[in-house]
């Protein structure tokens, strides 16, 4: 969760509507106040409050569990109550991520153990359908942004939040300007200025800080740079929020590094307001933007960006967790919203690009965790809103159709695949629907961004189990390319393997088979049998066969693709390893556990011989050599094997790593009585 801000100060009078009477079994919703000058629905401090309430329940050790959820989208939520649910319960670990945030929500009602629920920031109530949190033992609050959500139910209770008090407002300036005696003259009558709107208070306070001046000093600032913006509207932002905004980020671009500070916080801005990972804002693309020049983000360029940023933290324009590398800087909706609003068409274009570019270079190859994957697809949905793409006219892009000239920016895809990485399956659909529908209008249906678009959705419906609509949209793209490249054309050999994976896949083995028998045929004429291609679509005919109960076929397919690609590859090789695998693994699952014995032991002998062996891999093989040794009644071999993995599973992997429950769970079960 968000830090408590340097600055934070308790409120004792207007924060009382979140602490008092909450209960076990109760839910508070913090919701902006009606009341309050507008800040893009925000500013008021209404984050900051549960934060402080989080912290306090956990520091008085009055809840057992305590989760943050971030609600940038049910996406987000989704990712949030999956990773809770594999930390409250062992039984939900490894389960499908949507399958899991349903057991987290039953686990809540249920429970007995003291917990608490925060779900900050939450925009769109359909969000939380089928996912919202209640329990006996639990306390939940929420902040939206909407003063128009308002759900209701036993335990439910609405506080609006508005800005500080005229006592609270002193008494926060007083407690910050401590620089000179006089710096408070007139305290009292800036916050009334004010409107004691927290996140005006924090930039007052931090240029007054920074610049050296007095209370009675800023309100004249302030009242000149109010009525030069009195023409200036901003919709959600008030005139308080212009003002004071505009007086901290002409502050800061002062500061040194002098120059940097604005195209930092207009770099920043276009990431939204949820945080953004501190990988992004020194990549070679931020400082290139940051410094106006080319970078290749060498050390001295990070320093001037970090101390860039700093200074926006100094004056209130955003906040640094220093302590987390997910959403490490944090801009305030307002603060955003006020600079997208005054960039020029042309600057913001040149932002939104260098920060899709940003986070492109950064994003993980390979999972980084769910929570940096979701603050990766946070940032990326700021650049993309997938929810408008549908809509005649538009993009989904904050800056127009910058992101699809001339083609999709790379990240456009790599958001997509991430939702697919995370198991958010009902996500990626809607995400590839979007993706299809604004290449398709914007590039031509036949254009290559469209293909793998459609390719995409295919596939995101087949792992979502909606094999009609996946094979509907892959047969569709077979016959596309058939028309259009010829049958023996290397796309549509992959295309005709697609489909044959989906009837797999939904268990129609004989409309598979054929498929691959065609794909086999002209991958070897035009690819080659030693073509990766070649060999996995020989190893998928081998388990389709298999699957349609031509087990005479299948074993043969097996055999032979193991000697052709050991011949070709080598026995060391990961094709080679993976025939081996499949073949052992079919033997087994006839009850011919001798052969899969031998088969496992040479997979193994093979893996744990190699110049650097692959410890998962290792640790796998010796899983299913041990598997195999207890279905041939041979119990005494299969523990020892057992036993080997699980230590070397809690050594190499670590004692939670999903291998090593697995091991764990494999031995108990092969040494009980």
């Amino acid at each position: 969760m968000p830090p408590l801000a340097d600055a934070y100060y308790q409120r004792p009078e207007t924060g009382l509507a979140l602490r008092g009477g909450l209960y076990p079994g109760d839910t508070v919703v913090l919701t902006h106040d009606e009341g309050a000058e507008p800040a893009a629905r925000g500013g008021t401090g209404k984050t900051q409050l549960a934060v402080a309430y989080a912290h306090a329940l956990w520091s008085l050790r009055a809840v057992e569990v305590l989760v943050w959820v971030t609600a940038t989208n049910r996406a987000a939520i989704i990712t949030s109550f999956a990773e809770a649910a594999a930390m409250v319960s062992a039984e939900d670990r490894g389960l499908a991520t949507e399958t899991a945030a349903l057991r987290f929500v039953a686990w809540l009602a249920r429970s007995r153990r003291p917990w608490a629920l925060v779900i900050d920031d939450l925009d769109d109530p359909d969000a939380l359908a089928d996912l919202w949190p209640a329990g006996p033992a639990g306390q939940v609050v929420i902040t939206t942004p909407r003063p128009d959500l308002r759900p209701t139910g036993p335990g439910v209770r609405i506080a609006p939040v508005g800005g500080f008090n005229r006592r609270e407002a002193l008494s926060y300036l007083s407690a910050r300007l401590t620089d000179f005696p006089d710096q408070r003259t007139e305290a009292l009558e800036l916050g009334e200025d004010l409107a004691g709107l927290p996140v005006s208070l924090a930039q007052a306070a931090g240029v007054m800080k920074a610049r050296g001046l007095s209370c009675r000093e800023y309100r004249v600032q302030f009242a000149e740079r109010r009525g030069h913006l009195s023409g200036v509207r901003v919709d959600g932002v008030g005139a308080t929020v212009l003002a004071t905004w505009s007086l901290a980020a002409e502050c800061a671009h002062d500061l040194a590094p002098a120059g940097l500070a604005w195209p930092a916080l207009a770099l920043t801005a276009m990431f939204g307001h949820r945080g953004v990972p501190s990988a992004v804002l020194t990549s070679p693309a931020a400082c290139g933007y940051i410094a106006g020049r080319p970078s290749i983000a060498i050390e001295n360029d990070q320093v001037m960006v970090r101390a860039a940023i700093t200074n926006l933290a100094r004056v209130g324009l955003l906040s640094i967790d220093g302590a987390s590398d997910v959403r490490t800087v944090r801009m305030q909706r307002c603060v955003q919203a006020a600079v997208r609003a005054y960039l020029p068409p042309a600057d913001l274009d040149q932002a939104l690009l260098a920060a899709a570019d940003a986070l492109l270079q950064t994003w993980p190859d390979a999972s980084g965790g769910a929570q940096l994957d979701q603050a990766f697809r946070d940032c990326a949905s700021a650049l993309w809103r997938p929810e408008e793409a549908a809509a005649p006219g538009t993009a989904g892009v904050a800056g127009g159709n910058l992101l699809w000239q001339p083609q999709a920016h790379p990240l456009l895809f790599r958001q997509g695949m991430s939702l697919e990485e995370s198991g958010l399956r009902s996500a990626a659909i809607a995400y590839w629907q979007a993706m299809l529908a604004a290449s398709t209008r914007l590039l031509g249906g036949g254009h290559a961004n469209a293909v793998v678009a459609r390719d995409r959705l295919a596939a995101a419906y087949e792992s979502a189990g909606r094999f009609d609509d996946a094979i509907a949209v892959f047969r569709a793209g077979l016959a596309d390319r058939e028309r259009d490249q010829g049958i023996e054309h290397p796309d549509t050999i992959r295309a005709r393997g697609h489909l044959a994976h989906a009837y797999s896949t939904a268990g129609r083995p004989a409309e598979a088979v054929a498929l691959y028998e065609q794909m086999i045929v002209a991958a070897t004429r035009q690819l080659g049998v030693g073509h990766q291609v070649t060999l996995t679509a020989r190893s998928q005919l081998a388990e389709a066969y298999l699957a349609a109960g031509r087990t005479a076929e299948s074993f043969a397919s097996h055999r032979m693709l193991v000697t052709d690609a050991e011949r070709i590859l080598g026995a060391r090789h990961p094709v080679a390893l993976a025939a081996r695998e499949n073949l052992a693994a079919a033997y087994l699952a006839h009850q011919q556990a001798d052969e899969a014995i031998e088969q496992y032991r040479r997979l193994l002998a093979d893996l744990e011989t190699a110049a650097r062996p692959d410890r998962q891999a290792v640790i796998t093989a010796r899983l299913q050599l041990a598997s195999a040794y207890r279905q041939s009644g041979r119990p005494r071999e299969a523990i020892a094997f057992y036993r080997q993995a699980l230590a070397d599973s809690e050594r190499y992997l670590g004692p939670e790593h999903p291998t090593t429950w697995t091991a764990r769970a494999d031995l108990e079960a092969a040494t009980r009585p």
